[in-house]
């Protein structure tokens, strides 16, 4: 059964096209990543979903109604930009949050959940900024929702803060919960999506598990050469690029040949670095664009 299913989302803000003509389904139990540049339209696709902003055309069903309809006891929603009232401490905040439903998770539970028990007296702005991601998703899960809604979750705060969002969102699917999440981070869909939907410019260009999308637009393994020198491998698929070549095709167990076709060519090198096949590679080949970590999209 689908969690969420978008038919034909179409939502335009005077000249600008937000979505055009946007379909897909969610499951249940189902980690769903929507990935794409800065202004390609995730948080407007968000908002359609959650019944906060309403399409042009189209519609959503979200646990088998419309957004608007669901019980918001069913829903969790942390939105790109959430700045709760600072000077109160973790445990106050996640006791006001679950004060807004009629039934909610204790504070403490929701604290030891996430993974900031022991800052439970601290208050909010003298935590790290991976704390305070946490804690905002806390936030979203007081009401111990059936549908999570995380819109950029990690954006702004450390690789290990980040990593430390991802164990919570992984801890979530283990336990059943339907996770729909956008995100600039390739790493961060590829690690915790069962599929990935690719926006661009408002229209879904992909969507498919991470593996598939890389098999089909990934492109090879390669070997980066950093050289001054003009390099000519014959049987081999040899670019050049800024600060030497790369080299396509080339297994880790090939590594080895080409230093020795290198050496026998009598090529200056520098660094080796291989490369194989990734969710960004297959993202940048569909986008056009280079990954983006900051920013809002419409």
């Amino acid at each position: 059964m689908d969690a969420l299913a978008a038919d034909g989302l179409s939502k335009s803000y005077g000249k600008t096209h937000a979505l055009v003509d946007v379909s897909v389904s969610v499951g249940t139990g189902e980690v769903f990543a929507l990935v794409g540049p800065n202004g390609a339209g995730k948080t407007t696709f968000v908002r359609c979903l959650t019944g906060t902003t309403a399409p042009d055309t189209g519609s959503v069903r979200l646990l088998e109604s419309a957004p608007r309809r669901v019980d918001k006891h069913r829903i969790g929603l942390l939105p790109q930009s959430f700045n709760p009232p600072d000077r109160l401490t973790s445990q106050e905040l996640l006791s006001y949050y679950g004060g807004l439903y009629r039934s909610a998770r204790s504070a403490d539970s929701v604290l030891e959940a996430v993974g900031v028990a022991e800052s439970a007296d601290t208050r909010y702005d003298r935590l790290s900024g991976g704390q305070q991601r946490r804690v905002c998703v806390g936030a979203a899960l007081v009401n111990d929702p059936e549908v999570l809604f995380l819109d950029e979750p990690t954006t702004g705060i450390d690789p290990a803060g980040r990593r430390e969002v991802w164990s919570i969102i992984e801890g979530l699917a283990e336990g059943g919960a339907t996770v729909f999440l956008t995100t600039h981070y390739m790493e961060e869909a590829a690690r915790l999506a069962d599929r990935v939907g690719i926006i661009v410019d408002g229209e879904l260009v992909i969507t498919d598990t991470p593996a598939s999308i890389v098999a089909q637009h990934g492109g090879d393994s390669r070997l980066q050469v950093t050289t001054t020198d003009p390099v000519n491998l014959p049987g081999r698929s040899v670019e050049a690029v800024d600060d030497g070549v790369v080299i396509h095709g080339i297994t880790p167990p090939e590594i080895a040949e080409v230093v020795q076709e290198l050496e026998a060519e009598h090529v200056d090198y520098g660094a080796l670095a291989w490369r194989e096949p990734d969710l960004e590679t297959a993202y940048l080949e569909l986008t056009d664009e280079t990954v983006s970590v900051s920013g809002e999209d419409p």
